[in-house]
């Protein structure tokens, strides 16, 4: 299950990729925003993130004007590891890697299919682990001081 989260810029973009996990016959939970009213995006965030933690959804997206402001939000969620990226080798490498478990869009910095390619090259792609798990490890320990 992948949750899906935004705020009233990411909206359009959101029903974008929406139609693309249809596509791909992929499970999604929407955690909102649901229009394009002015809205503030930590709670969307906070909500889809709270599901990863909570295993109700594997990995999530979300969507905002840059993809900075809501990925900072969600990542202070614990445990949550979002990367913000505009071109699919980021998207690649930080779930090959990093083994992310969220991704930020900004639907004000990439057309829509960049933004659907980028998104089905994070899904695709799988965590390496090897060296990159003592790595992960270390970000976890920062992230428990």
């Amino acid at each position: 299950m992948i949750a899906i989260a935004n705020d009233h810029i990411g909206y359009e973009l959101k029903l974008e990729i929406i139609q693309l996990l249809e596509d791909k016959k992929l499970k999604y939970k929407d955690y909102g925003t649901y229009d394009t009213t002015r809205c503030d995006f930590p709670q969307y965030a906070k909500a889809a993130a709270k599901a990863i933690i909570a295993g109700e959804c594997d990995k999530g997206i979300l969507i905002c004007g840059t993809g900075v402001g809501i990925s900072i939000a969600a990542n202070k969620v614990k445990g949550i590891r979002c990367v913000v990226c505009s071109e699919p080798y980021s998207a690649i490498m930080s779930r090959r890697h990093n083994d992310t478990n969220m991704i930020a869009v900004g639907s004000r910095v990439v057309g829509v299919e960049l933004a659907k390619m980028i998104i089905e090259e994070w899904l695709e792609t799988e965590f390496e682990g090897g060296r990159f798990i003592k790595r992960n490890e270390q970000i976890h320990e920062i992230e428990n001081e």
